[in-house]
């Protein structure tokens, strides 16, 4: 459940801080005034697009936080190889721990379109955010009623119905698989000189590459030994220079030398003065003996420094095969050298599958087979499993629409399996599809007499949030989200069927939070709390006001929604009845 909502800079939202209660919470205010930024706010908060028209005007960053309780559900630890099912396996499978039972979402977007967004203290990802928050909140829109109007949408909801979206995920991979396995059967079965031409240019880079007898990180090896070795000039007099200074020549003093020297002066200082004196002296010892290792490590350097234009005329020799090599086979010649070994890797891999002939094609197409069965099977066990759901699924949405002001509409779930196709021996088989062999359409009937028809042909606007309310309220016994948000539920309706939708959404939210945008005071009033958005303009800027309205306030509110007049004697009294009928009953 959400508890509260704070938010700074976001649009025209100066700085807001909202309490949210449990139960039914309408947000109302004026056309205009702002009451889908609220939704905006929390859509982003929860892991929705960003960008930097969400910041407010003068502002550098919107910020948006929420905190959430999370009821105890009884559920354990969840690996990470396990798909999560509620939000409290996804925070124990990500390490996240929760604090009295609430976790705090936190997401900010600058105005350079750096975002960032934190799940309690842990910093995570739009996608992490996304995913947690999925257990959290269900955000229903506008546009999301028009998802009705799609029928590949349909199955979803079927499946979602029937409990078995998890099984429709696994029967898609075993699909994939199969649709996987034929594409390597096909290039199998292409025509022989193709498949010679392919084996012979497979063949030649693999044996161009084998021979080569490349090493991993070859090539980095070789430029540092080309530089040495092209160098040689310059190395040699610098190691000489150093020589010199360290160990003497030209006649000069070397620095060892000097510093042996010192060193005997020092030892005589430091007997006069051993307070002051001895940790300099053995400083200098120190110096003394690692210029000595250095100037010995030198020498030896020196001695094994040797020109060698035949390895040098090698390696520059192997530079170039390498250049060759990456410019044949990798992205391109600044690659690193592991993508040539790459490339020999797959090929052989291709050049193994080609090169097995009848017997490869033979077991392929004999896993082919096999596979074709489960998936069939699976196709059709699935299909059972939907037509079973689809009748309990249409008495379900029946009997809420009924509740919502259309009792006489009928609603059907047409399932029907896809056609059949002839197959290479020139029988039929049965077409599937990587969802099944179903095809799924919701069919609506919303007046007495009038067929089912498709429901994307004839629903209003006002019949399509009604459906999906419906829909809605018959996955929430079995949703683990606890927070339902309805934005513009009330689009294309009003009168008595405004009431029925209030009072459904109240009954929706003995088990939910329900949190609703509404223009009407019929639904309104049936709300346990009501929140305001009103706009103003203070210091020459527009901004959104966000408040909870109680007693005379909320009367006021509701005359306006009735009339447009909350000063009005007449709609100030029938607020005021409308409030008392609803609070009486609740009663």
């Amino acid at each position: 459940m959400l508890e509260d909502l704070s938010i700074k800079d976001f649009a025209l939202i100066d700085s807001v801080s909202i309490e949210c209660n449990k139960g039914f919470t309408v947000l109302s205010g004026e056309t205009g005034a702002g009451k889908s930024l609220l939704i905006g706010a929390l859509s982003f908060l929860l892991g929705g697009k960003s960008g930097v028209e969400h910041i407010r005007t003068g502002a550098h960053e919107a910020q948006v936080s929420g905190t959430f309780y999370l009821e105890p559900d009884g559920t354990g630890e969840c690996d990470a190889e396990s798909e999560a099912h509620t939000a409290r396996e996804w925070l124990n499978q990500h390490g996240i721990e929760l604090e009295n039972d609430r976790i705090l979402l936190r997401r900010y977007v600058r105005e350079n379109g750096k975002t960032g967004a934190w799940i309690g203290t842990t910093a995570v990802t739009r996608a992490d955010l996304a995913a947690f928050s999925a257990f959290l909140v269900d955000i229903h829109g506008q546009h999301e009623h028009q998802s009705l109007m799609r029928v590949s949408e349909h199955r979803r909801f079927l499946d979602a119905y029937a409990g078995i979206t998890e099984r429709v995920a696994a029967f898609t991979a075993l699909y994939a698989a199969l649709v996987e396995k034929r594409k390597r059967l096909a290039e199998l079965q292409a025509n022989d000189a193709d498949r010679a031409q392919k084996i012979e240019l497979l063949s030649f880079a693999v044996h161009e590459i084998a021979d080569a007898k490349l090493k991993p990180a070859e090539d980095t090896e070789l430029e540092e030994e080309e530089l040495r070795l092209s160098s040689y000039e310059k190395l040699f007099s610098d190691i000489e220079a150093i020589n010199s200074a360290l160990s003497g020549g030209d006649g000069g003093e070397s620095i060892v030398v000097s510093l042996k020297r010192l060193r005997s002066s020092a030892q005589h200082a430091s007997s006069m003065d051993a307070k002051a004196l001895s940790s300099l002296e053995q400083r200098l010892d120190s110096a003394f003996y690692e210029l000595s290792d250095i100037a010995d490590e030198y020498a030896r350097y020196a001695q094994a420094l040797v020109f060698d234009p035949a390895r040098l005329a090698q390696v520059q020799e192997r530079q170039t095969l390498i250049y060759n090599l990456k410019k044949k086979y990798a992205s391109s010649v600044a690659s690193p050298l592991e993508e040539v070994l790459q490339y020999a890797a797959q090929a052989q891999a291709q050049l193994d599958m080609l090169e097995g002939g009848a017997q490869g094609k033979e077991a392929l197409a004999s896993e082919i087979a096999d596979l074709e069965k489960k998936v069939y099977a699976e196709a059709k066990a699935l299909s059972a499993l939907r037509a079973a759901a689809a009748e309990k699924m249409a008495q379900a949405v029946v009997s809420v629409l009924a509740k919502l002001g259309m009792p006489h509409t009928r609603f059907s779930v047409s399932l029907t399996a896809k056609p059949n196709a002839a197959n290479q021996t020139g029988s039929a088989t049965q077409l599937c599809g990587p969802y099944g062999i179903d095809n799924i359409e919701f069919l609506l009937s919303a007046n007495p007499g009038s067929p089912l028809q498709p429901l994307a042909k004839i629903a209003s606007g006002g019949e399509l949030s009604r459906v999906m309310l419906a829909l809605k309220t018959i996955f929430a016994a079995n949703d683990p989200v606890h927070t339902l948000v309805f934005d513009e539920i009330d689009t294309g309706i009003g009168g008595e069927i405004a009431v029925s939708i209030g009072s459904h959404l109240q009954a929706l939210a003995q088990n939910k939070q329900v949190l609703c945008i509404t223009h009407l005071a019929s639904i309104a009033v049936y709300a346990d709390n009501q929140i305001k958005i009103a706009k103003g303009v203070s210091g020459g800027m527009t901004s959104t006001q966000v408040f909870p309205i109680v007693g005379e306030a909320r009367v006021e509110e509701i005359a306006r929604m009735l009339s447009g007049d909350p000063a009005s004697l007449e709609s100030i009294g029938h607020a005021r009845a409308m409030l008392q009928k609803y609070c009486a009953q609740k009663a």
